[in-house]
């Protein structure tokens, strides 16, 4: 596990735990296929960001900066980006604050101590000392704890296997297509082509680096799926049927309580907490690595330009997860943005893979460019549908 585990540690946050959570109680088993699509458009798209990254040595904003230096399209995909970005950002990591919180509500209850604050002293100091094998190893350990809590809280809950294997069938039940949209939201994050790409620049530097690369890139991507899954699994078999009240991934520890005892609170709070935490360290950096690249500014963690770009976004998400606003309904809407704005970062991301003046014999083979084309007509024809059934 390397650079991939930043991406793992981004999108299994308190936003994919919700989402899995609730597409598991409501949908059961039935959308897993949706999930499964989701993970192998995040391989498929974070290979060649890091590819890019690898050959290039430039992070994904500065080589859209250079590719589209047009006066027309430069600020069109400009703008694009930074929406992306900073609404993603934002609510994201309001919601990955509260995520942490809860989890440590639930493993400290009855402690009146202000959480947010602890959350974000700590990720800001993870981040300001700039150092990306700190980060690195800081989020393997996360992304392993969190692997740790939800795969045997799955375990624990015996779920029916033959119905699990059935809902890798593509089949949308009534009323999930914003549920598919979400899935696909939370999994396939734009701004972790951005982080990807950057920080495995920072890691290797030759492109005889690349059979390390598709390894950790499998690996802990797969990883973060065998999570996701995990928690629609649990869900789907502890829930699904039941008219269970699931509000929020924090209610699925308290009604676990019959079915798996005291175990259901640790492993539960303990994974919500990694998902939080974990995600809160990588969204503002994932941030930062956009907005530098994009300006043309340095995108090394010292610089106090790449500082002040994420202290920003950690300081939003921390004013957020105080407001009082229902940080649920927020990451669910921006997922569902992500959704619909990942065709078009996609599309900006194949067209960059196959400039030979950039990638030489590394571009894309007609391989790449078919799959790549197939999770853009894919993603346009999920976020068509549930702005459909959203308007009437």
């Amino acid at each position: 596990m390397g650079p991939a585990s930043l991406v793992a540690a981004a999108f299994i946050g308190p936003g994919t735990v919700t989402t899995c959570t609730l597409a598991g109680a409501n949908f059961g088993y039935a959308l897993l296929w949706a999930l499964l699509f989701s993970l192998m458009a995040c391989m498929l798209l974070q290979e060649m960001s890091a590819r890019l990254g690898l050959v290039t040595q430039q992070g994904l904003g500065e080589v859209l900066k250079k590719q589209f230096s047009h006066p027309l399209t430069r600020p069109l995909v400009f703008a694009l980006v930074m929406v992306a970005i900073f609404i993603g950002n934002g609510a994201y990591e309001g919601g990955n604050i509260a995520g942490a919180v809860l989890g440590l509500e639930a493993m400290l209850p009855d402690t009146d101590f202000p959480w947010a604050v602890l959350i974000v002293v700590v990720a800001f100091a993870v981040l300001f000392q700039g150092s990306y094998r700190v980060f690195e190893r800081a989020l393997i350990a996360l992304v392993l704890l969190m692997s740790v809590a939800f795969v045997t809280t799955f375990l624990l809950t015996k779920p029916d296997w033959p119905a699990l294997f059935q809902g890798m069938k593509p089949h949308v039940p009534e009323g999930a297509w914003l549920t598919v949209v979400a899935l696909v939201g939370t999994t396939v994050v734009p701004y972790n082509l951005f982080l990807h790409a950057s920080a495995v620049k920072s890691k290797w530097h030759q492109p005889e680096d690349l059979p390390l690369l598709h390894k950790d890139t499998l690996i802990s991507i797969g990883i973060g799926g065998l999570i996701s899954i995990s928690i629609v699994a649990t869900a789907a078999t502890a829930f699904f049927g039941q008219q269970a009240d699931i509000r929020s991934a924090a209610d699925m520890s308290v009604q676990l309580q019959p079915l798996l005892g005291s175990w259901a609170s640790v492993c539960v709070a303990v994974g919500l907490f990694a998902a939080g935490i974990s995600s809160a360290i990588t969204a503002p950096l994932a941030a930062a690595y956009a907005v530098a690249g994009m300006m043309g500014w340095p995108t090394d963690g010292k610089n106090i330009k790449f500082k002040l770009i994420w202290m920003v976004v950690l300081f939003s998400g921390l004013l957020l997860s105080l407001s009082g606003y229902q940080p649920i309904t927020i990451i669910w809407f921006a997922q569902i943005a992500n959704g619909l704005l990942l065709p078009l970062l996609a599309a900006f991301l194949l067209y960059a893979m196959n400039r030979t003046d950039l990638l030489g014999r590394f571009k894309n083979t007609p391989v790449h460019n078919f799959l790549g084309v197939c999770v853009i007509l894919v993603a346009l024809f999920l976020g068509a549908k549930s702005l459909y059934f959203a308007l009437n």
